[in-house]
């Protein structure tokens, strides 16, 4: 009887199931000829659609500019809600998430990061007729906030038996909130400013409170074991940060003479560590 041998059987079933997840993703962007990129598109400053023009737009979508050209290809940037933005990269629908993405060390095991791009911390914003005006007296009362992002559990360890209830957008509860459906709105400082000032001659209904949550150093996410696209993104962010250009690019979206009218940049692009 001749002897039939399974390794190529057992070479083709690798390409077959396991080519793709070990694949070099870099060397396949550049042959596509684009990166997409997966964003918010509800989260301004950060991503979202100029009104005008119907493009995204935002500090986070000038990064992922800054990346394309530096490997020569198209940009095309994807909406996500938040909750998707992990499964969409681990599947593979996007290339990278510029997508206000918090790096905590539980989400090391699912993807990795790049250098942080901002730094913020989350807060809650009232209605001031609530009578809140501290975090503990949240207890027991209903809080409002975007579902699968950090905003939930922080906020619940910051305030035992407090009531979250989530949504699938950032927008939906700062709606929610301004329809009486809670007393208070969670997220991340900078975008709660950015509301607060849209609200006009509304704000005086609404008090930001004072004690953060959290701080979030926001990062890019890559999927896990794609050390040549981490390697080239944080050698984009370096060389943005070198020059001079990403202090531009935050200044353009979070400066003097925009919404939020931040004086100064109180972080550098410079680590993908978190600190303890």
């Amino acid at each position: 009887m001749q002897r039939r041998s399974f390794l190529p059987l057992v070479l083709a079933a690798a390409a077959l199931f396991g080519g793709t997840a070990r694949a070099d993703q870099l060397a396949d962007i550049r042959q596509k000829g684009q990166i997409v990129i997966g964003v918010l598109a509800t989260d301004e400053p950060n991503s979202f659609f100029d009104p005008k023009t119907r493009e995204i737009v935002g500090y986070e979508v000038d990064l992922g500019h800054a990346i394309a050209r530096k490997l020569g290809v198209k940009p095309v940037f994807k909406p996500l809600a938040v909750a998707a933005r992990i499964p969409e990269l681990q599947q593979g629908h996007v290339d990278l998430l510029a997508a206000s993405l918090t790096h905590t060390k539980e989400r090391e095991s699912q993807v990795d990061f790049s250098l942080t791009t901002f730094l913020t911390g989350q807060k809650v914003m009232v209605k001031n007729g609530a009578g809140i005006t501290s975090l503990p007296q949240l207890a027991g009362k209903r809080v409002l906030t975007v579902k699968g992002g950090t905003q939930e559990p922080n906020v619940r360890k910051a305030v035992p038996g407090v009531d979250v209830v989530t949504f699938e957008t950032t927008q939906q509860a700062f709606l929610a909130l301004q329809q009486g459906k809670g007393v208070g709105y969670v997220n991340d400082e900078s975008s709660l400013i950015n509301d607060y000032n849209k609200l006009g001659d509304r704000r005086k209904d609404y008090t930001i409170l004072p004690t953060n949550l959290s701080t979030e150093p926001l990062a890019l996410g890559i999927r896990k074991g794609e050390t040549g696209l981490k390697q080239l993104v944080d050698g984009v962010l370096r060389e943005l940060e070198t020059s001079g250009e990403a202090e531009k690019i935050f200044f353009k979206w979070y400066g003097p003479g925009t919404r939020l009218g931040f004086e100064k940049r109180n972080f550098r692009i410079e680590s993908d560590k978190l600190d303890g």
